[in-house]
């Protein structure tokens, strides 16, 4: 298992070190100059030239290049080019909106889908089994932001039970008014990833109910729960992990457009304001940040299938002789 993590880790730092070549040299090939956003309407071919010169963006890219990586090995993700704040702070303030609300979103997700997903297999041949794998297939075609505007029109607008959108200005010092403030976000979120988790969670229990060992077990005379506890649940999560890792991925970097809806201050519109103005340290740090969530996320995953799956752990053993 110590070889296994350090070639994980190993291909993680190579990983992140592409995913950041490839976002520098992707960012640079956008038409636009980011010297505009730090003039006027007007400006003269000496005034951009002087933003260009205070921003750093008139030097080779690969004086450019080496700079930022610099920066990220010192942990430093820049400064931005309009607000000249750092990049990191605002950033990790940024990640007090958008981390609770993917983490809750993923948790609320997976207490719907899970047992969801059981009973649409367990009792696919039940009117209620089949109601269920039905509105999973609708849940997937449902775009996230129409269902945010429908749950605004019905809980914020017409009941008025619930917050529209936007974050209080003291953040989390107000815990009451943050969490009703994601409420609706969370929901929208939970409601779309639980849709396509059901239609998981559903395959892989088929797979165990129609398996041997499941027969076997309950010819020998172990009852239904006592077999699927036993036998079955271990064997039923191994690709259901992987495709929690890729959910929670995947909603972490598609919070933008929730967080657009309802006017979260989180990472979405950080990025969103980045691209507009040009602004390449925030662009940078957003997507380095959100790369490196991913990968971690991915790395996570697939260390909790080997704890869980004996036979990934043994093919990894003999791997490693």
């Amino acid at each position: 298992m110590g070889r296994y993590l350090l070639r994980r880790l190993a291909f993680l730092l190579v990983s992140l070190a592409l995913a950041s070549v490839v976002l520098f040299v992707l960012l640079r090939m956008l038409p636009g100059d980011p010297a505009n956003a730090l003039t006027a309407v007007g400006a003269t071919d000496e005034q951009i030239a002087a933003a260009r010169h205070a921003i750093g963006s008139d030097r080779p890219l690969p004086e450019q290049f080496t700079h930022w990586l610099g920066q990220l090995a010192s942990g430093d993700l820049g400064t931005s080019f309009v607000s000249s704040l750092p990049v990191g702070p605002e950033v990790t303030a940024r990640l007090n909106v958008t981390v609770p609300l993917t983490l809750a979103a993923f948790v609320l997700a997976v207490l719907v889908a899970v047992p969801a997903g059981f009973v649409a297999a367990h009792k696919r041949r039940t009117w209620y089994g089949a109601l269920l794998s039905g509105v999973s297939q609708l849940g997937i075609a449902v775009p996230v932001f129409w269902l945010g505007m429908i749950l605004i029109a019905v809980f914020a607008l017409n009941a008025e039970w619930l917050p529209s959108g936007g974050f209080p200005q003291d953040g989390w010092s107000a815990p009451a008014d943050a969490i009703r403030s994601l409420v609706l976000p969370v929901v929208t979120i939970a409601l779309v990833m639980s849709a396509s988790l059901i239609r998981y969670v559903r395959s892989a229990t088929l797979d165990v109910l129609g398996s041997d060992y499941l027969r076997t077990a309950r010819a020998l005379g172990e009852g239904f729960g006592t077999a699927m506890w036993r036998h079955g649940l271990r064997n039923a999560s191994v690709p259901v992990i992987s495709i929690l890792g890729i959910e929670l991925a995947s909603t972490l970097l598609g919070a933008v457009v929730v967080e657009s809806v309802y006017a979260l201050p989180g990472l979405g519109s950080l990025l969103a304001t980045g691209i507009a103005q040009h602004d390449y340290p925030v662009i940078q740090g957003v997507l380095f940040v959100s790369t490196l969530a991913v990968l971690l996320i991915g790395f996570l995953a697939d260390l909790v299938q080997r704890i869980v799956d004996p036979r990934l752990r043994g093919r990894l053993s003999g791997g490693a002789r």
